[in-house]
């Protein structure tokens, strides 16, 4: 199984640092995870995005999706797409279709009947699992200020979870128990008498990755505006094993021996 990281800031990109994007690559399945502002460009540096399986989409802020209009606008408007091609697979939460039509609408009465689904197939997310041909999805819900989700991307013995935006949950260890990867929302330092419902700090994925007994932590979706060096140094505190920053462009090679490995 290889991740890799098209962006990784969170809420708004920083300087050179493209929002959230990763493409999984496992058995000849490509599935993107996220399509957030900037990383549809890099996703072209690694496939042909006719060649995608399928997209998930955790939520649908705009650091998250943004670019999936861009591959709208990519899919439908080629002049020469693949004849065999059918609708691509879009797992998001249910209001995506109209959510996501709207970057393409002038106006309401546009918005009124503009559809998507020529071009994709949207599948509501939902606590569960489902197939991308040999790769299993398991989802559940997380906790954040919207409906969001969290995944399970596992093929033979190898998995990989992306946590999504959330705060620690018991949920979300269950889904990550004995991963190989946790791809960890980890959005800033720990901050005394801060409420938090949005996203986890660097200490806190830590706990989680502690907890869930995985093989390495990877942090993302860090703020732009946030210490980058110490929420790094903060989710060593309570994991013993590899913690690294995602960056855009880097390769992790996972395997079932929970183990990975950065190209």
């Amino acid at each position: 199984m290889q991740l890799t990281v098209l962006g990784c800031s969170g809420s708004a990109p920083g300087p050179d640092l493209p929002t959230s994007g990763y493409l999984v690559e496992v058995a000849g399945v490509r599935i993107a995870v996220e399509l957030g502002g900037g990383v549809f460009g890099a996703l072209q540096r690694r496939c042909d995005p006719f060649a995608l399986d399928a997209v998930l989409l955790s939520h649908l802020h705009l650091d998250h999706c943004a670019d999936f209009s861009a591959l709208t606008t990519y899919l439908r408007a080629h002049p020469s797409p693949p004849p065999s091609r059918g609708r691509l697979p879009v797992h998001a939460p249910a209001h995506a279709p109209t959510r996501l039509a709207a970057a393409h609408a002038a106006s309401e009465e546009e918005l009124a009947t503009l559809r998507l689904e020529d071009t994709f197939d949207f599948v509501p997310l939902a606590a569960g699992r489902f197939q991308v041909g040999p790769v299993t999805v398991e989802v559940a819900a997380m906790r954040h200020i919207c409906e969001a989700y969290a995944f399970r991307i596992s093929h033979g013995d190898t998995s990989l979870v992306f946590t999504g935006d959330t705060v620690p949950c018991p949920d979300l260890v269950e889904l990550a128990r004995g991963a190989d990867l946790l791809l960890a929302d980890a959005a800033w330092r720990e901050q005394a008498g801060r409420a938090n419902y949005l996203h986890m700090s660097g200490r806190e994925t830590s706990v989680v990755a502690t907890e869930a007994g995985v093989g390495r932590l990877v942090l993302t979706h860090v703020l732009p505006w946030s210490d980058r060096a110490g929420v790094l140094a903060d989710a060593t505190e309570a994991f013993d094993g590899p913690v690294t920053l995602a960056e855009p462009g880097d390769v992790y090679e996972i395997h079932a021996t929970t183990q990975a490995d950065t190209a």
